[in-house]
C-alpha cells in the first residue's frame, strides 16, 4: 500500500489558500451540526516521526471551536495505566456525543511500539478492530490518518530539527532507531493498515512531503466523513421481535427448595469470610484484579449478600459500585464507557450491584434500547469480558433467583416494616408486572453470555442463608484456583 503513495504530491500556494479557506468554513459549520445532531467523532493521527503530525493538528484545529474538541497525546502507558487492561485508557478518552476527540498517536501504539509475539500481535489487532467497531456501531465517526514520508525526507527533517534547540529534543534515540530500521517499520505499518482498515474505520494514507497538500488532504477527508455521518438516515426503531415460546430456561433448572440451617450457616459464614480476606491479600500480592457482578430479581437479596461478602475484606482493596440509570456524561458515551472507568486496578476487587447487563435487561424490556442495540450488546458484552479475562481478571457473575411467590412475600414484608419500607418503590411493583418479559430477558442473557472465562452462577435465593453461603463459597473456590 505505501509504495503506491505519490510522495511528490504537492499544491501551489494560491490553490491551497483558496481551498483551505473553504475547508475551514465548512469544518466550523460541520462541528456545529455534529454537536446539534449528537454525533461523536474520533480522529486518529498516526505517521512517521517528523511527518508533521503536530503541525497538521495545529492547522486543523484553527477551523474548530475549542469548546467542542479534545486533544490527546498518547505516550507509553504509565505505571498506573499498566495496572488496567490495555484498552481502558483509550475507552475513557472516547468522545461524548457532539464532541470531536483527536488522538496524536493512539491505540495503534499497541502494535507499532511494543515488541510482540505473533500471538500477541494478532490479539492486539483483534482488540483494535473490536474497539473501533463498537464505537462505530454506537454512532461514532472514526477517521484515521497515517502521514507518510520517505526515509530520505525523514533524514532531511531530522537534520534540520537537530540544528534548532527548540526542536532538537524531538529527535530522540527511539526516533533515530526507527529511522535506521525504516524498511522494517514499513512492513509493520503495512500490516497495521491491512489488518485494521475496515468499512467502519478506514485508513487514509496522506502523502506528507508537501505541507499544503497534507493539510488539505486531511481536512477534505474529515469533511467528507462528517458529511456522510450527518447524511445517514435516522434509524427507525424496529418493533421488538416476536419471541418463540420458551420451552426451557437456565432458570427453570434452579432448585428453589434448597435451604441451609441456621447453625450450619453460622458455622460456615465466618470461616468463608476469613478465607476471602486471606485470598484478597493473595490477589493483591499477585496483582490479580477481580470483578464480581450481582444481578437478580428485585428483593432477591443482592445487598445482603454483598454485605456478607465484604464484611471481613480489607476496605482499602475493594469498591462496591451501585449502578443506577446513566446520568450526565454517562448518557453521552457508549454504554460500556462508565464500566471501563470503574474497573479495578490490578490486585483490587470491584463489586457491581447491577451492571452492564442492564442493556439486555431493563433497557430491553422497557424499550430504552432498540432491538438492534440490545441484540448487538450480547456480542459487545462478551467481547468486553473477554478483554478483562485476557488481562488476567477473575470475573464472577451472579444471578440471584427467587420465585415470583417469594418475591411477593418479601415485597409485602418490606411495606409493613418501617425499617425496610424505603426499599420498596412503585417501580418495583411495576417491574413485577413484567415478570414474564424479564424472565425471558434473563434467560437469553444467561444463555448468550455465560462463557468459559466469565460463567454465570445462578444462585437459588428463596433461602437467603443458602444464597449467601453459595456466593461466598463460589468466590472462595474461584480465587483459590487462581491465587493459591
Amino acid at each position: 500500500m505505501l509504495e503506491t503513495v505519490d510522495l511528490n504530491a504537492a499544491m501551489d500556494k494560491e490553490t491551497y489558500t483558496a481551498l483551505q479557506t473553504q475547508l475551514d468554513a465548512r469544518l466550523g459549520q460541520l462541528q456545529r451540526e455534529l454537536k446539534e445532531a449528537g454525533v461523536p467523532v474520533a480522529v486518529i493521527l498516526e505517521g512517521w516521526d517528523a511527518a508533521g503530525k503536530g503541525s497538521t493538528l495545529n492547522r486543523l484545529l484553527k477551523a474548530l471551536d475549542p469548546r467542542g474538541f479534545n486533544v490527546y497525546y498518547i505516550a507509553p502507558p504509565t505505571k498506573a495505566e499498566s495496572m488496567f487492561p490495555p484498552l481502558r485508557r483509550f475507552w475513557i478518552m472516547t468522545p461524548e456525543k457532539g464532541t470531536i476527540n483527536i488522538f496524536s498517536d493512539s491505540w495503534y501504539r499497541l502494535v507499532l511500539d511494543e515488541p510482540e509475539t505473533p500471538a500477541d500481535e494478532a490479539r492486539n489487532y483483534d482488540r483494535i478492530r473490536v474497539f473501533e467497531r463498537q464505537l462505530a456501531d454506537s454512532g461514532t465517526v472514526v477517521v484515521k490518518f497515517f502521514l507518510h514520508i520517505s526515509k530520505k525526507e525523514q533524514a532531511k527533517r531530522f537534520k534540520k530539527m537537530s540544528k534548532d534547540p527548540a526542536f532538537a529534543w524531538k529527535v530522540t534515540k527511539d526516533a533515530k532507531r526507527r529511522h535506521k530500521h525504516y524498511d522494517e517499520h514499513c512492513l509493520a505499518v503495512e500490516d497495521m493498515l491491512r489488518e485494521t482498515s475496515t468499512p467502519y474505520a478506514p485508513w487514509t494514507v496522506v502523502p506528507s512531503t508537501d505541507e499544503r497538500f497534507r493539510n488539505v488532504t486531511v481536512a477534505e477527508t474529515l469533511v467528507a466523513a462528517c458529511e456522510r455521518a450527518l447524511a445517514r438516515p435516522v434509524e427507525t426503531p424496529e418493533p421488538t421481535p416476536d419471541t418463540r415460546p420458551r420451552r426451557s430456561s437456565p432458570l427453570s433448572r434452579a432448585n428453589l427448595q434448597l435451604a441451609l440451617g441456621e447453625d450450619e450457616y453460622n458455622d460456615r459464614l465466618p470461616k468463608l469470610q476469613e478465607e476471602l480476606r486471606r485470598l484478597q491479600h493473595l490477589c493483591y500480592v499477585q496483582r490479580k484484579p477481580v470483578v464480581m457482578l450481582f444481578e437478580g430479581w428485585d428483593a432477591a437479596g443482592k445487598g445482603g449478600a454483598i454485605r456478607r461478602l465484604t464484611r471481613e475484606l480489607d476496605p482499602r482493596g475493594y469498591n462496591v459500585i451501585p449502578i443506577a440509570a446513566p446520568d450526565g456524561a454517562e448518557r453521552n458515551h457508549h454504554y460500556l464507557w462508565r464500566f471501563w472507568r470503574a474497573l479495578p486496578k490490578a490486585g483490587h476487587f470491584a463489586i457491581f450491584d447491577r451492571t452492564w447487563y442492564g442493556r439486555v435487561l431493563v433497557e430491553r424490556v422497557e424499550g430504552f434500547a432498540t432491538p438492534q442495540a440490545w441484540t448487538r450488546a450480547y456480542r459487545e458484552i462478551n467481547e468486553f469480558e473477554s478483554e478483562l479475562a485476557a488481562y488476567g481478571t477473575a470475573v464472577f457473575k451472579f444471578w440471584l433467583h427467587v420465585s415470583k411467590e417469594e418475591q411477593l412475600e418479601r415485597f409485602e414484608s418490606r411495606q409493613t416494616d418501617p425499617n425496610k419500607n424505603w426499599k420498596i418503590t412503585e417501580e418495583d411493583w411495576r417491574n413485577r408486572e413484567k415478570w414474564d418479559a424479564y424472565y425471558d430477558a434473563v434467560s437469553d442473557m444467561i444463555e448468550w453470555t455465560s462463557t468459559v472465562h466469565a460463567p454465570w452462577t445462578i444462585v437459588e435465593g428463596n433461602d437467603k442463608l443458602y444464597a449467601r453461603i453459595k456466593i461466598l463459597q463460589t468466590v472462595a473456590d474461584g480465587l483459590r484456583s487462581i491465587a493459591d
